[in-house]
């Protein structure tokens, strides 16, 4: 999907995704001799509001203008999930679903994203499609830069963009173009109009810094005598992304360059996904939870649970739980790590760590709302203090709540971290977490946690 193409999604936001959603409703009922009455007509209200307000959280329109269309099918299937998640709520609580026949909204629940998708598809190749004469979008850019590659390489790589790239201009000497440039060199800044009138090019890239603001205004000048589209593309690609986006303040379009992945409806998604999964655990756990806790209590002096401080989101101190597994409770701006036959942990303790059992006590601390199930593993308060001095980039991990188990603890980086090198491996993947995450991952994540814990890996 080209940039060419936002007047049609916006028709799709607008006018034809609610038609859809509407019509398929009054069609259901049609099938199964229903009346359409006032109670259908209300249902129709809420499913236009409630899905108005999922899709424009959701977004899928940003795969598709990327051209990952198995995120756009991804993300209008989940669109439409929980809209009817919000729908039966609200039927429940109401009462409003008794006035329904069940074969109907389930035939409406089925047919509508499978609707949706179909005309989505249907419009968009009949609208650009390579059949089409001018389908594909002639392109050339301006900077042989690391933007410029990127979004050259991006054109390649997706063909259902319909963009071809021709080349690149650019004013450096040949010595200075980069090795990885796979495109032809079609000549100089100052060649750039006579090349797009003679091959009457549809669309110009410039990547160019914004110290190059003198030449882009000549060229955008010179570029009035032709009828190519011409757009920018901002060098953001020389910053670490993390769930990188556009968007605007106040009017005026900002650039996201390292953002939290729970904005959104993705926050509302993690923090339910965490009271349900974390509020099951807890009750099926609790007879487990109550004999290690007296286990504890005979076994050693001291309290049950030891309570230590930790960083949460946004680098703010938490409380956070665990069964107490050594003698000593240490809290302050010093902490030796636990060591495998470490004198300090006590008997019962040392099965509790192999187990990961100790850590039980912090799903109280995700339905507190401290932590997460997934998410980097929160380190003591003095570790945050040494290892953020020596690790680029650590305290980014602290964008998302902590977790019980992590993406760093399903590869392997589960235990003490005797040399920096293994920590810096775990806020790799830490890192990795939070420019990938989606709930799947997360699933998985859990699942893999499980394997982990039974085969006992790195634990003591």
């Amino acid at each position: 999907m080209t940039v060419n193409d936002i007047p049609l999604i916006s028709f799709f936001q607008r006018v034809l995704d609610p038609l859809i959603i509407m019509g398929t409703l009054y069609v259901a009922t049609l099938l199964y001799q229903e009346p359409f009455n006032g109670y259908s007509l209300v249902l129709m209200v809420l499913a236009f509001f409630i899905s108005s307000a999922v899709y424009q959280h959701v977004d899928p329109y940003k795969p598709w203008r990327r051209g990952r269309m198995g995120a756009y099918v991804r993300d209008t299937v989940l669109g439409w999930v929980l809209t009817i998640g919000v729908l039966l709520f609200l039927g429940s609580a109401s009462g409003l679903s008794y006035y329904f026949d069940e074969r109907v909204v389930l035939l409406w629940f089925i047919a509508t994203p499978v609707f949706l998708l179909a005309s989505h598809l249907a419009v968009r190749r009949s609208s650009i499609g390579p059949g089409r004469k001018g389908g594909v979008r002639s392109v050339v850019v301006v900077g042989a830069n690391n933007a410029g590659l990127k979004f050259a390489g991006n054109c390649a790589r997706q063909p259902n963009l319909f963009m071809e790239v021709r080349g690149f201009f650019d004013d450096r000497a040949d010595e200075r173009h980069p090795e990885a440039l796979r495109h032809p060199m079609l000549g100089k800044m100052d060649d750039i109009a006579a090349y797009v009138r003679q091959h009457n090019i549809k669309m110009i890239f410039i990547s160019q810094p914004i110290s190059a603001q003198p030449r882009i205004r000549k060229l955008l000048d010179a570029l009035q005598d032709t009828t190519a589209s011409v757009y920018f593309l901002p060098d953001v690609y020389v910053f670490d992304l993390m769930q990188a986006r556009f968007d605007n303040v106040g009017g005026m379009p900002v650039v996201a360059i390292c953002e939290s992945p729970f904005m959104g409806v993705n926050s509302m998604v993690k923090r339910t996904s965490d009271i349900v999964f974390g509020a099951a655990i807890l009750l099926m756990l609790l007879p487990v939870m109550a004999v290690i806790a007296l286990a504890v209590k005979l076994t050693s002096k001291g309290p049950v649970i030891f309570r230590q401080r930790r960083y949460g989101l946004y680098g703010e101190e938490i409380i956070v739980y665990k069964f107490r597994s050594m003698t000593v409770t240490d809290d302050g701006s010093t902490i030796v790590q636990a060591r495998k036959n470490d004198a300090r942990v006590t008997p019962i303790g040392a099965f509790l760590r192999r187990s990961s059992l100790d850590e039980l006590p912090q799903f109280v601390n995700v339905l507190q709302g401290r932590m997460s199930i997934v998410g980097p593993r929160p380190h003591a308060v003095a570790h945050n203090e040494q290892y953020r001095k020596l690790i680029k980039g650590y305290m980014l991990r602290h964008k998302v709540k902590p977790g019980i188990t992590g993406w760093a603890q399903v590869n392997g980086m589960r235990g003490e971290t005797e040399v920096l090198e293994k920590m810096e491996a775990r806020v790799q993947y830490d890192l990795d977490y939070l420019r990938s995450w989606s709930l799947w991952l997360d699933l998985w994540i859990i699942l893999k946690t499980v394997k982990v814990v039974l085969t006992r890996e790195n634990a003591h």
